[in-house]
């Protein structure tokens, strides 16, 4: 018997997608725009202020510059894997944001639409497989330039993110403990029902967070593009819109990590002391799923925000503190968490009598 196929459904999703990614690009470009301008107020300055009222046009000025500059191809670089690391870099980044749930549904023609693209069951699962194939697009990226200063840059980034992932999964490890459940989805509707994971995990979010940097190679971690040290590191031989692939997927990793973080700990789409039931008598579902997605990106930005004010506050790690950092002090915090939590839910299963 053949599978009966919904073409409503079909194109409910294909919509979400594309208004998923195109939202996450336009943020992502304003995000450099953002960036820019903290900076600016951190060092008493003006920032970009040239291209339109206030410079809001500068990252359009920025995007045609990057299409306009010449494609340069070393000539002794592997010239196939030289254009698949950045496409690599992009597309994982923008895989992530499949699982996250923005809203919780609106009503169109009869219809309920889930303002998620696909709430699978091993969602935190998911966002691991595809975060640990960034590093693919880092690594082939800098092997195919033929460059030593690139290579030194892939090394680094390779064992920073290999190294960081360890800690950050330990650290879920225990908040998988006290919610049971692996999909994003169920996490925020149990938040919603109760109290915030942070309050649950304070220790495990503060690695995550620390992890989070890391895995985008952030300030005070982005040692893999140590101007001082290695150029340019592994994007030293990347011009044009390659170029602008690798800069585009480091400012969407930062949005997608800090929806992540907010689903994960910080309730994703739930409005603090607002009861949703009453709200969307009041106002309705479509409304009250505005609201949703306008306080999940309020939540977001927030830490997209932390990620500009900690770039532009504390100085670069050096590596061998970035990797002590690492494996002497996170693994063994998140080892002790881990520990700590299973005890007390065997505590509190076993009416805290031991």
């Amino acid at each position: 018997m053949l599978l009966s196929i919904d073409l409503a459904f079909i194109i409910e999703k294909l919509v979400l997608i594309v208004v998923v990614v195109m939202s996450s690009l336009v943020i992502a470009m304003y995000a450099t725009f953002g960036e820019r301008k903290v900076a600016a107020y951190m060092q008493d300055r003006r920032g970009p202020n040239r291209a339109g009222p206030g410079g809001v046009f500068q990252p359009l000025a920025d995007g045609l510059k990057l299409f306009f500059k010449e494609e340069i191809i070393p000539n002794f670089s592997s010239k196939f894997l030289f254009i698949l690391g950045p496409c690599l870099a992009m597309l994982t980044a923008m895989m992530t944001s499949a699982i996250i749930p923005w809203g919780d549904k609106i009503n169109i023609f009869g219809r309920d639409i889930y303002l998620q693209i696909a709430d699978i069951n091993i969602g935190i699962l998911y966002v691991f497989g595809v975060v640990s194939m960034g590093v693919y697009g880092i690594m082939i990226g800098a092997w195919a330039s033929n460059n030593k200063f690139s290579l030194m840059g892939g090394l680094r980034a390779a064992s920073q993110i290999i190294s960081y992932e360890l800690a950050m999964g330990i650290a879920l490890i225990a908040l998988l403990m006290v919610t049971g459940t692996l999909s994003l989805k169920t996490m925020v509707v149990g938040q919603m029902d109760g109290y915030w994971n942070v309050f649950k995990q304070p220790l495990g979010f503060l690695i995550f967070l620390i992890c989070v940097f890391a895995e985008c190679n952030r300030t005070p971690f982005d040692l893999a593009e140590a101007e001082n040290e290695l150029i340019g590191g592994y994007h030293t031989e990347y011009s044009s819109m390659k170029l602008g692939f690798y800069l585009f997927a480091e400012y969407i990793n930062m949005f997608v990590s800090s929806a992540v973080m907010v689903s994960l700990f910080f309730g994703g789409y739930d409005i603090p002391f607002l009861n949703d039931g009453h709200a969307i008598e009041k106002i309705g579902q479509n409304w009250m799923a505005i609201a949703h997605i306008a306080c999940f990106l309020l939540k977001a930005f927030f830490f997209v925000f932390f990620f500009m004010w900690v770039r532009w506050t504390i100085p670069r790690f050096r590596y061998d503190q970035l990797m002590n950092l690492g494996w002497k002090i996170l693994i063994p915090l998140a080892l002790f968490n881990m520990l700590v939590t299973g005890a007390l839910i065997l505590l509190k299963q076993n009416n805290w009598h031991f």
